[in-house]
């Protein structure tokens, strides 16, 4: 590369690097915006969560160019051990463990995966992600510097970060055209990122469970559905009154980063609702495994929800929920309860369920 070019390069690098106290609160901002961008999307993967899920991807890309900023930086400061600080290893961890999140990221969106057993590499990911965040509180606490509002306000800033957020798009869609012309592993994700598992039944998707619940399998002679709460009529059934009499195609996309698409055999949760006669003014509907971990649903979402006996033709085996799991088209992994015993039609919701869920997950 001749001289002038090299000047050119240089010159064009230094326009796009907004000022170093705007870097390292932009990376600040971004790591904390794709955390909890990252968090929210195991909520859902329907389309109305397109924006969530390509927001956080933008962020995301968008922090390589800040952090190669920053690595330009302070090199002198990181590599000459004369220069160090008390504050020095750790921010050479966090540099670490920052771009261990984005090569991870960008290896399961190719779907390059090596063996870590039931943990994927969209897991490692996600636990990278929150470690990071830790990381840079401790961080900005031993180098705090207030930023300045005029170097934030500057137009050269916004168009700086205009520029880095557009050419972000232009490197995912490369990414996905890639994908799609080399018919890589990464080439069947969902909008959650999420690779497909193929097959029918059983045995076509793995028994995982975001959840820490591990029951006993339930013996199905002594097991009943409790159906019970704001209801004329509560009752019980036994597993024998579950024929599967409504089948349904439904998604199933778990927060571990895959995805199945099934057809699912069992009862309607708005026809049990109607034979125990639900009061008019019951809002939620709570779906309680054996394990006592449980989710509610919009009375009127509920009603269309599936309690699942079978998976494919055949009966669901413990693994997956038997005897009976809940099949929430639009959720996700987490919310399709499983080894349900009890149906509580409820006035309120029961915002108890996320400490449940946190509880269970840890």
């Amino acid at each position: 590369m001749s001289g002038g070019i090299r000047e050119q390069v240089r010159r064009g690098v230094a326009w796009l690097e907004p000022p170093p106290r705007v870097v390292d609160w932009s990376i600040f901002g971004a790591v904390l915006f794709t955390a909890g961008t990252g968090s929210l999307s195991v909520l859902g993967h329907t389309p109305e969560w397109v924006v969530l899920f390509w927001a956080h991807r933008l962020v995301g890309l968008s922090l390589v160019p800040l952090l190669a900023f920053k690595l330009a930086r302070v090199r002198t400061r990181v590599t000459d051990p004369g220069k160090w600080q008390l504050s020095t290893p750790l921010s050479i961890v966090t540099g670490l463990v920052a771009f261990a999140a984005i090569i991870t990221g960008a290896l399961w969106v190719f779907g390059i995966e090596p063996d870590f057993g039931p943990v994927t590499m969209l897991s490692v990911h996600a636990g990278l992600g929150l470690l990071l965040v830790l990381l840079m509180v401790l961080h900005a606490r031993t180098r705090f510097r207030p930023p300045s509002k005029p170097e934030f306000a500057r137009r050269r800033t916004a168009m700086q970060y205009g520029a880095m957020l557009v050419a972000a798009a232009f490197v995912y869609r490369g990414q996905t055209l890639l994908n799609e012309v080399f018919d890589t592993a990464g080439a069947d994700r969902r909008l959650t990122g999420s690779h497909r598992r193929e097959g029918d039944g059983n045995d076509s998707f793995p028994v995982v469970s975001w959840v820490a619940d591990d029951p006993d399998p339930v013996d199905t002679d002594g097991w009943q559905l409790t159906v019970s709460g704001a209801v004329e009529e509560p009752h019980d059934l036994p597993y024998g009154a579950l024929s599967p009499e409504d089948t349904e195609e439904a998604t199933l996309d778990c927060t571990g980063g895959w995805y199945t698409v099934q057809n699912w055999g069992g009862v309607r949760a708005g026809d049990l609702l109607d034979d125990a006669g639900a009061a008019e003014d019951a809002r939620y509907v709570r779906f309680e495994s054996v394990t006592g971990y449980r989710w509610s649903l919009p009375i009127e979402e509920a009603r269309d929800a599936l309690l699942a006996t079978h998976v494919g033709d055949e009966p669901l085996s413990h693994g997956h929920g038997a005897p009976l799991r809940l099949v929430a088209p639009g959720r996700r992994g987490f919310q399709w309860v499983k080894w349900i015993e009890r149906v509580e039609v409820r006035r309120r919701g029961d915002p108890a369920q996320w400490i449940a869920t946190l509880v269970s997950g840890l």
